[in-house]
């Protein structure tokens, strides 16, 4: 799921700005990076495949075909699956638009099903009431980082005929009862912005066991061009001779980028480490506050917590929202229910459709986290909840 980071804004005199999230880079980033950047290829190079290989290392060998965002993943993974107008899509709706508008941008019906009430994540039975015959994807969002209930979730994808599609852009390198994020759904997408679990500036990723989905997602990300003699339909024309035989975009990400993501993924248990860390002191410090809940992690869920979803009781989210932006802390909504945005209420849908969602959106707010936020920089935030709540 690709997002704009709106941390930089309102930002304190009073004290320094804390983010809601920041990328880490080191200098073995830039070295990998300078490298690529001294050498002959800087785009469709050998960097591109290597990233791809090491990103399957994370995915219990699942293959990967890198792209250029996190919604670019999103738009090749629906193309993919060949959706067209008149298919359907049931998607969670607490999630960055990107993960319904790139599935209605290839002509699907968007349907919104509703989420668990205490995860966020899509709920089995809601998707389950929604699947239709012309039912050609389930997508499923691992919100803040917590695995949706992928193989609940397949069952009900399969049974109607459809493909389950998981967006992991909060989720690289988590699993779920055991088996790797990027290994269990048909199709799982990646999103490597600045504030996700690892970086390559703008980057994602379509993750797939199926050959002939990742050929598709493959030829799509490159314009859909036929280099292939045997496979097109003028091989004579001459050695330079290329086809479009389906229409596809240029999604190509750069060897500079898939460099930095390589150098990235050495980091990556490191990086859920620290996550971990800091979202176990926020659970800890905020437990006997009684205006919030913290958030949950389900059985043989192995999370890589992207997000730190507080839920903020009592109609106060605003306040202390507003609070704790006065105090120079960063902190962000994730996310108001996709259908709530206007291009979606001109379509005919409208507020009330998924009550657990719209519930979930008046509660949250995303406490800053990234691996490079010390103790002292979570006891601040911390202590800034708690005199919100006089505690």
């Amino acid at each position: 799921m690709a997002e704009s980071d709106a941390a930089s804004a309102g930002k304190s005199t009073s004290a320094e700005f804390l983010p809601y999230g920041r990328q880490s880079v080191t200098d073995e980033d830039i070295a990998a990076v300078t490298e690529v950047l001294r050498g002959d290829w800087l785009t469709t190079g050998p960097a591109v495949a290597r990233f791809e290989a090491d990103l399957a290392l994370h995915t219990g060998g699942t293959p990967a075909v890198v792209v250029t965002s996190g919604t670019a993943a999103l738009h090749v993974a629906y193309a993919a699956a060949a959706i067209k107008p008149g298919d359907e899509v049931v998607a969670s709706p607490m999630t960055f638009v990107a993960t319904a508008a790139t599935a209605a941008l290839h002509g699907a019906k968007v349907v919104f099903a509703d989420v668990e009430p205490d995860t966020g994540n899509l709920a089995v039975e809601a998707a389950a009431a929604l699947v239709t015959d012309r039912t050609k994807v389930v997508a499923a969002v691992d919100y803040a980082g917590h695995p949706a209930e992928l193989d609940a979730l397949a069952e009900v994808a399969h049974n109607a005929g459809a493909l389950l599609l998981e967006d992991a852009a909060h989720s690289v390198g988590g699993s779920w009862q055991g088996r790797p994020v990027g290994s269990l759904a048909d199709l799982t997408t990646f999103s490597f912005f600045p504030t996700k679990n690892l970086t390559t500036a703008e980057g994602g990723a379509v993750v797939t066991a199926s050959p002939e989905l990742l050929g598709r997602a493959q030829a799509f990300r490159n314009h859909g061009l036929v280099r292939d003699k045997a496979l097109q339909r003028y091989p004579d024309e001459g050695g330079w001779h290329q086809e479009v035989h389906e229409f596809g975009l240029n999604y190509r990400l750069p060897d500079v980028l898939c460099a930095l993501g390589s150098s990235q993924l050495t980091r990556l248990a490191e990086f859920k480490k620290r996550r971990a860390e800091i979202h176990a002191r926020y659970n800890g410090a905020l437990a006997d506050v009684g205006g919030v809940l913290t958030p949950p992690s389900r059985p043989g869920a192995d999370p890589v917590w992207h997000l730190y979803p507080l839920r903020v009781l009592d109609g106060r989210r605003r306040a202390l929202f507003d609070h704790l932006r006065g105090l120079g802390i960063g902190v962000q909504v994730n996310y108001i229910p996709a259908y709530w945005h206007p291009v979606f209420e001109d379509l005919g849908y409208r507020r009330g459709l998924c009550p657990n969602a719209e519930a979930y959106y008046e509660q949250e707010l995303s406490l800053p986290l990234f691996p490079s936020l010390t103790d002292a920089d979570v006891d601040r935030v911390v202590d800034g909840v708690r005199s919100f709540f006089g505690v």
